[in-house]
């Protein structure tokens, strides 16, 4: 299936700042050879990454929409306007969206059923609070997220279907989870998909590792046959950092 490396910047850089992180990161594009890449840009910046990037291999992404095409939606981004930008994949259900913004598990389903419609592909994001973890609840509460989101549509509904595994008590603290962490919650995603929708499905759904990921510990995640790649934070900010994640990503996986 190959790495999906995709960077999630939140709400860091403007238009001018992503348009030369985008420039430099194309100059270097000859490096990046072997792994699908992934630039996800505030919406402000959409537009000045979308100009750079045009007739690339890297791909552009969106950290969240609504699930309306139009409406009397204040502030909201609809899949149309994403794909006017010539948006690909977006990111649904983020922790930061669950936790901080208040989105549950019928908005995020709503999301996917948008990106369905409209041809993107998602970054499902999956992952338990620590307290969650401490109780030995990661697997339940994993599930949970899984089948709101999944279940009832079709087999081969999705072209593509990215998961990823972030844990909220990693995410932003500078504590990964353990490639041991990563690789039960992979295998959980697999085997829930394989449930609702068949192997062959199982077999094609990519599963990401996000929470604290750098260059540094990238390697025990892509070792693993159970991961894809990485969604990434505070790494993706630096052209050089996010760089050296992906060639550690890539000798890892043996790409």
């Amino acid at each position: 299936m190959g790495l999906i490396i995709a960077a999630n910047w939140k709400m860091h850089k403007s238009a001018s700042e992503a348009e030369t992180f985008c420039r430099e990161l194309r100059r270097r594009e000859k490096e990046l050879q072997g792994v699908e890449v992934l630039v996800c840009p505030p919406f402000t910046a959409l537009a000045a990454a979308a100009e750079v990037l045009a007739g690339s291999s890297i791909k552009l992404g969106a950290q969240n929409m609504f699930w309306e095409d139009k409406g009397a939606f204040t502030g909201e981004i609809s899949p149309l306007m994403l794909k006017d930008f010539g948006v690909s994949h977006v990111i649904i259900g983020h922790s930061e969206r669950r936790h901080i913004l208040g989105e549950d598990d019928a908005a995020i389903r709503r999301k996917l059923e948008a990106a369905l419609r409209h041809g993107l592909t998602p970054l499902l994001c999956i992952g338990e609070k620590e307290e969650e973890r401490d109780q030995g609840e990661t697997g339940a509460v994993l599930e949970r997220q899984l089948r709101a989101a999944l279940e009832g549509f079709e087999p081969g509904a999705f072209k593509e279907l990215v998961v990823a595994y972030e844990p909220v008590w990693a995410i932003g603290t500078g504590r990964a989870a353990s490639p041991a962490d990563a690789d039960n919650a992979a295998v959980l995603v697999r085997r829930l998909v394989e449930q609702l929708w068949g192997s062959e499905a199982a077999s094609a759904v990519r599963v990401q590792y996000g929470g604290s990921v750098n260059a540094g510990n990238i390697g025990g995640f892509a070792a693993l046959p159970s991961i894809d790649g990485a969604l990434v934070g505070g790494a993706s900010l630096e052209v050089d950092s996010f760089i050296s994640l992906i060639l550690a990503a890539r000798e890892a996986a043996g790409c």
